[in-house]
């Protein structure tokens, strides 16, 4: 009698192992790696601001100031917030407002070298849904980065 063990075939197997190999190291150079950021500048001493700072600021009764401009909406209606930045960002952008050492790096578009850092206050007393909705009114007007402002929180 001639009986003959039974083979496993490993050959489609290292066939789809090599497949997912290829995918993943496709894959992994997209997804990001980086988170941008930007730190606020401490404030000079004889007490004049950066002209380029713009401070979104949530008051207590919803309402929106952004740096010393006040009525800019509430916080379920931000468009006026919205329009105002995308004005200012659009000036910007006709007069090559550049951030800081941007105009020098190559390696950035014309459009990523145009100021738009927006900083975002808030008293500790608001919820933190009413800044997330700051937060994409934000992200819609065009800012990029968008940090939070966590010194003299009342």
């Amino acid at each position: 009698m001639n009986s003959t063990k039974p083979n496993i075939n490993i050959t489609p197997l290292i066939d789809i192992l090599l497949v997912l190999l290829i995918i993943f190291m496709v894959i992994s150079p997209i997804k990001p790696t980086d988170f941008k950021m930007k730190i606020p500048q401490e404030s000079k001493q004889d007490g004049d601001t950066n002209l380029k700072t713009l401070i979104v600021a949530l008051n207590s009764d919803s309402s929106l100031k952004l740096n010393t401009e006040n009525d800019l909406g509430v916080v379920e209606e931000p468009e006026k917030l919205i329009l105002r930045l995308a004005q200012i960002f659009k000036e910007r952008t006709k007069n090559r407002v550049y951030s800081e050492n941007a105009e020098l790096n190559n390696d950035l578009t014309e459009d990523e070298k145009i100021e738009k850092t927006v900083f975002i206050k808030a008293p500790r007393t608001i919820d933190y849904g009413s800044v997330a909705k700051v937060i994409d009114a934000v992200k819609l007007s065009g800012a990029n980065p968008i940090s939070l402002q966590i010194s003299d929180l009342k």
